[in-house]
């Protein structure tokens, strides 16, 4: 059974979405279907934070579209704009009745109910967000990782000022050095121990090690390197998702 939203951007329509997420994950369903993303870009800003299920769902979606995309079918939704009922809408001619008097003959898109009875301009603007929207979730935007890198000497002879500067002179697109310290290893020997961060889909760690980090010129100071922890880095708000149980 196709949800009706109406007039989402006013503060009457934020209210009755914020009651309406207070039981639930999603839109519709138990997983983020194509009726979250339609909702979703409908809105024009993220609900402000006083609506606490409007906002905790708006960041959820924002996230699962930058990181692997919503692939949901979902049970159908419809955005209204003329009144600011909200609810599950019953079988009625209201609902059921997908012509809307504003579409022109020659409009092709399928989609176009959805919107209700929005003016020209507003269901092209809406469209245009849901494309947007859409499009990014498919082009998943690369994210990043924070890696911890062990890196050896030869001996205890080695200049460690030196093999830091080899490491520190590697330079490409989407890496940056970050801190470092010399731990004993033993014998008098210490190792490199350096942080850096990488754009995933721009620095492969294993290429960074063989082709530069041990191969000439700075295999003249650095005999191995290995990783020592590699963490994801999320750059989106942090979401508590809920799990409710309905008796």
């Amino acid at each position: 059974m196709a949800v009706t939203f109406q007039n989402l951007n006013s503060t009457s329509g934020l209210k009755k979405l914020d009651e309406f997420l207070l039981p639930r994950s999603y839109i519709t369903g138990y997983q983020a279907s194509k009726d979250d993303i339609a909702v979703y870009a409908e809105l024009s800003a993220p609900p402000p934070s006083d609506y606490i299920n409007a906002f905790r769902w708006y960041n959820h979606i924002e996230a699962l579209l930058r990181l692997s995309g919503v692939s949901g079918e979902g049970r159908g939704v419809k955005i209204e704009g003329s009144t600011t009922v909200f609810e599950e809408a019953p079988a009625s001619p209201r609902v059921t009745d997908t012509k809307a008097p504003a579409i022109d003959d020659d409009d092709d898109d399928d989609d176009v109910d959805l919107f209700g009875e929005e003016t020209e301009e507003e269901k092209k603007a809406a469209e245009d967000r849901a494309a947007a929207v859409k499009a990014s979730g498919k082009k998943k935007e690369s994210g990043k990782s924070s890696v911890l890198l062990d890196v050896k000497p030869w001996d205890d002879e080695t200049d460690m000022q030196k093999l830091e500067a080899a490491v520190r002179s590697v330079k490409l697109e989407g890496l940056l050095w970050g801190a470092s310290k010399l731990v004993a290893v033993g014998y008098g020997i210490k190792k490199l121990q350096i942080m850096m961060t990488i754009v995933d889909d721009l620095v492969s760690v294993d290429s960074l090690i063989e082709d530069y980090l041990t191969a000439e010129p700075a295999n003249e100071h650095i005999q191995s390197c290995d990783i020592v922890a590699f963490n994801k880095i999320c750059e989106f708000a942090i979401v508590i998702c809920s799990c409710y149980i309905h008796i």
